[in-house]
């Protein structure tokens, strides 16, 4: 609902429409990367259907510039939650909520691939479903600084954004109407999120067999 909400705010030609779409589409995106449950690539890509629509390369690479800005300080500001929580003797609930989004195993392979990779591993997380939380995670263990970690997410961001952008502008151009384009790539999107937890239950009903 809110994806479609954003995606017919930004579809609003003229400076009014966008004067209400952009502002929407950050403030959304900031707190799907504040609050790890929401999903923010959906809202990149409907907003990316609607700019194609438009045919005016500013739209597009205004909602580039949001998404990714929306997602960096949302990261940061999320990671500077937890190194305070770290710090703290109760901890926060920031950190209990980066915590439990981050099962143990994947938690290990996350500080494994840190330890071999650095930076390059904030990217990729960015990119793979879930991915984002165990690897943040690994970086608080591993004691990275604010000021690393978010020379790390800029690129990370830059990519996350493109990629979701690119999927919104495939669904937009098969399709005349925006809100069919829109509700192909919020599928596509919703589709790529729920691919890696769909296979481990299929490698755990293998193993278990």
């Amino acid at each position: 609902m809110n994806v479609l909400l954003a995606a017919s705010a930004t579809s609003g030609q003229g400076a009014a429409g966008q004067a209400i779409g952009y502002p929407t589409l950050f403030l959304l995106v900031l707190i799907g990367a504040l609050v790890p449950v929401v999903p923010t690539g959906a809202l990149v890509s409907s907003a990316a259907v609607v700019a194609f629509h438009q045919n005016s390369p500013l739209a597009m690479v205004l909602v580039f510039a949001v998404a990714a800005l929306a997602a960096f300080l949302g990261d940061v500001a999320l990671y500077w939650l937890g190194r305070r929580g770290m710090g703290s003797k109760n901890g926060s609930r920031w950190l209990a909520a980066i915590e439990s989004r981050a099962p143990e195993d994947r938690l290990t392979q996350a500080q494994e691939k840190l330890s071999e990779h650095g930076v390059t591993v904030l990217v990729l997380s960015r990119l793979v479903p879930a991915g984002r939380i165990p690897v943040m995670l690994a970086c608080l263990m591993a004691k990275w600084p604010v000021r690393r970690f978010a020379r790390g997410d800029v690129p990370a961001c830059l990519a996350w954004a493109a990629t979701y952008q690119l999927i919104g502008v495939l669904g937009g151009s098969l399709f005349d109407e925006p809100w069919e384009g829109v509700v192909a790539a919020v599928a596509l999107t919703l589709a790529i999120s729920a691919a890696p937890s769909a296979w481990r239950r299929v490698r755990g009903i293998r193993g278990a067999a």
